[in-house]
């Protein structure tokens, strides 16, 4: 039995898990696909990242149906918890020139994702038109 208590982070879940969550379908050709889920006491979170070409991210973040589009989001205090650390990597609130689109698919009438209260998505460009994309679910 899990202890829904306490914060933990789920075992044998991964990137297929986020992905379905999301109802995020990972670009054929992506690499470096990473996910987790962080089991916790109110609504568990859901991560997922990889690397596409820039094309590709763009069009994940426009099927979120956010209000607003992919742009700089300024931070003035560091990030209260490290979740995409838990994959092995920078925390993208963090990176210089990440773009972020935020959206609660139940507000926008999404009804592929009505299970899910909150998306944010950051897209960090790479070399040679990638980007890494990260997703936050819950």
């Amino acid at each position: 039995m899990t202890d829904r208590r306490t914060s933990h982070w789920g075992k044998g879940v991964g990137a297929p898990e986020a992905s379905a969550f999301m109802k995020v379908k990972v670009p054929e050709g992506a690499t470096e696909v990473k996910g987790a889920v962080q089991v916790n006491p109110q609504e568990d979170v859901y991560l997922l990242s990889f690397v596409t070409d820039w094309k590709n991210a763009e069009q994940i973040a426009a099927d979120l149906r956010s209000e607003t589009p992919l742009h700089p989001k300024k931070y003035d205090l560091p990030p209260t918890t490290e979740l995409f650390g838990h994959l092995g990597l920078t925390e993208p609130q963090t990176l210089k020139g990440v773009r972020w689109a935020g959206v609660c698919p139940p507000c926008v009438s999404d009804q592929r994702r009505s299970e899910v209260a909150w998306i944010e998505t950051y897209v960090h460009s790479q070399a040679q038109g990638k980007a890494r994309v990260y997703l936050k679910a819950f």
